[in-house]
């Protein structure tokens, strides 16, 4: 079960995409079908074929993004937050061979074409819950357990 969070740009962007989607792209692909499928022959249209499954596409996302969208909650910063990582944290973590990582702790539905945003759902999100600079802390992988120190912790105001 995904966590039903989201940042209020993250929230902005789902809105977005769902407004451009069935506003603009939407009405594109359709006029595209219409037109191949005015030529004739559906079954040989490459036009025809890659346009209804491209509509369908975004037709699924359509539909996940209507019953996605009044689920979540947004969360914004607070200053309580200050100090400890909470979601929406901007996180620079540390291990023991030098390798360094900055990340934001986002909803599930925020990372998707982020290398930078990491989700509340994710065993490194979870294992950073509450920890303060210079912290240590201890995340369970697939290839064992690895030890971080957390160098720094910044919000967005």
């Amino acid at each position: 079960m995904k966590t039903n969070l989201v940042t209020r740009e993250g929230y902005l962007q789902l809105q977005q995409e769902h407004d451009h989607l069935w506003n603009v792209k939407r009405p594109e692909v359709t006029k595209i079908v219409s037109w191949a499928a005015s030529l004739g022959d559906r079954s040989e249209n490459a036009d025809y074929q890659y346009n209804k499954r491209l509509l369908r596409q975004i037709d699924r996302r359509v539909r996940y993004l209507r019953k996605r969208i009044p689920d979540l909650k947004i969360i914004d910063y607070s200053p309580v937050q200050d100090g400890k990582v909470f979601f929406g944290a901007w996180v620079e973590i540390e291990n023991e061979q030098g390798e360094i990582k900055k990340f934001r702790i986002v909803g599930p539905d925020e990372i998707y074409d982020r290398k930078d945003y990491i989700s509340i759902d994710s065993p490194m999100a979870r294992a950073l819950i509450k920890k303060q600079v210079d912290d240590d802390f201890e995340v369970v992988t697939p290839q064992g357990k690895k030890q971080w120190y957390v160098n720094s912790i910044e919000y967005q105001k």
